[in-house]
Formats: C-alpha cells, structure tokens, sequence
C-alpha cells in the first residue's frame, strides 16, 4: 500500500530541493578540482569536467619541480605545533578569566578584544625585527610565535566556560586537589569539545597561512604547502593539472580532520559542555 505524503511534507519539498540544488553549487569546486587534477593541463583550461587518465603524469611532474614532502612535513609540523600550544595558553586566559571572575579582569578583556581589530599587516614589520633580531627566521617559532595566544580563542574558552558546572571545582578542592590539577584532571575532561573545535580553527587557520610564512621563510627548506602552491601558480606557464593536484594535496588534511571532529566542533562553538 502506497503511503501517502502529509500536507507537512509537501510544504518541505521546496525546501529540499532548494538544499539539494545548493549543496551540488557547494560541491561542484570541490569536484572539478578532483577532475583537474587527473587532466591535462590543457584539458583543464578547456572546462572539462570529467576524469582523466593523466593523474600519475601530474603527480611526478609534482614531485620533480616541488619538494612535496617536505612542504608536506612542514606544514604538518607548524599547524600540530602551533595548535597544540595555542589551544594550551588560550584555554589557560579563559579559563582563568571566567572562572576567577572580577571586574578588572573585565577591563583588560576589553582592552585584549581591541587587539582583534588590528590588522596583521599594520604589526607585520615589527614582528618580523623582532624574530630577526631573535634569530628565529626560517624557523617553526618564528611561524608560531605571532599567533600563540589570540584574543578569538581566549574569548571562545571564556564563553565557553561560563557554562562550566563550578561544583566541580568545589568537589576537587574538597578532594584535595590544587589549582593546577583541578585544570588538568577536572576543567579539560568537561571542556573536550571547546578544545576539540579550537584545535579544529587553529590547525585550519596555521595550515592555510601564507602571507606571514612568506615573509620569515625565505628558505625554499622551510616552505609551507600555501607557498608550494603559490609557486606553482607563479610561472609564466602554469600547467593546471599539476597546480590542481597540488591543491588537493593541499586541502585533504584540513577536510579529513574537520570530518573527524565535526561532531565535537559544532559542541563546542555552540558552547555545548560534556562530561
């Protein structure tokens, strides 16, 4: 027996369809860059769309004009790096302007949320003296230095934090343990989904940066995969099938990692708590 479609159901299929048309638009970039990648690089300017059988003949063309791994490895190195001690010392300045809360603390919040609107380029020159004068160029603390602590990050823990349940923190001192402990073995374990959607941000934002990568990494050894790309792009003949598999060498570990934490992402930027 036919089941039929409610009067509800019929009002949703607009709806429907209008997400299924955007999600094809959405879809489509990433697609046509799958496609490109296995094509000829006149192929590609031509608009076909569909596979190739050009993907191994990019892919040494890749790997004999750009040292592809080691971009690879870097980027891997700065983004886990910075990600790591970033989501660390931002956790630490929300966690300790929530939940010891007073109205000077307020003030110098206010002042440290200024900070987020000064552009990058307008402290990019005194950045840059100072990791020359620290003799750090060409180095991963000269990629990570500039952006270990960031007013964005710090204000997600705090308001993340105000739904932190603080008779945790009583019941941990009653047990015994001390401030430092009560962070690790009490504030970290319930706020695993802030810190899971900040690394997500972080990593993201380390793994794609380009603009001060390029001005502290002037040796081609410590390029990023941002550069690699930039440098493929920059001939005066770009062959676009090679430039396209190095996109997505480029995009699948930011797209393979959101994947992985999605479900902890959306938590935490909604500013979910789990125990």
């Amino acid at each position: 027996m036919t089941k039929r479609i409610s009067s509800t159901q019929r009002r949703l299929i607009p709806a429907y369809i209008f997400l299924v048309i955007f999600s094809l638009i959405c879809v489509f970039p990433f697609y046509w860059m799958l496609t490109a990648a296995t094509n000829q690089s006149l192929d590609v300017a031509r608009g076909k769309i569909v596979f190739g059988t050009y993907l191994m003949e990019n892919l040494k063309n890749l790997l004999e004009s750009q040292n592809l791994w080691r971009a690879l490895g870097n980027s891997f190195l700065y983004s886990t790096v910075q990600t790591l001690i970033s989501i660390f010392v931002c956790s630490l300045g929300g966690y300790g302007f929530e939940l010891y809360h007073d109205p000077g603390k307020d003030r110098v919040f206010s002042v440290l949320l200024l900070a987020m609107m000064v552009p990058q380029v307008a402290v990019m020159i005194p950045l840059f003296k100072m990791m020359s004068a620290w003799g750090l160029l060409n180095s991963v603390w000269a990629f990570i230095l500039p952006s270990i602590s960031t007013p964005f990050l710090i204000m997600l823990f705090r308001q993340n934090s105000r739904t932190f349940p603080m008779d945790l923190m009583d019941a941990g001192r009653i047990d015994g343990l001390g401030e430092i402990a009560i962070y690790f073995r009490v504030y970290m374990p319930v706020m695993k989904s802030t810190y899971a959607a900040a690394g997500v941000i972080t990593f993201m934002n380390s793994w794609n940066a380009y603009l001060w990568p390029k001005v502290v990494m002037s040796d081609d050894r410590a390029q990023t995969m941002p550069m690699l790309i930039a440098n493929l792009a920059s001939g005066y003949t770009v062959d676009y099938g090679m430039l396209m598999l190095g996109v997505l060498f480029c995009s699948v570990p930011t797209i393979i990692i959101f994947f992985i934490l999605q479900k902890q992402f959306a938590e935490g930027i909604t500013g979910s708590v789990k125990g």
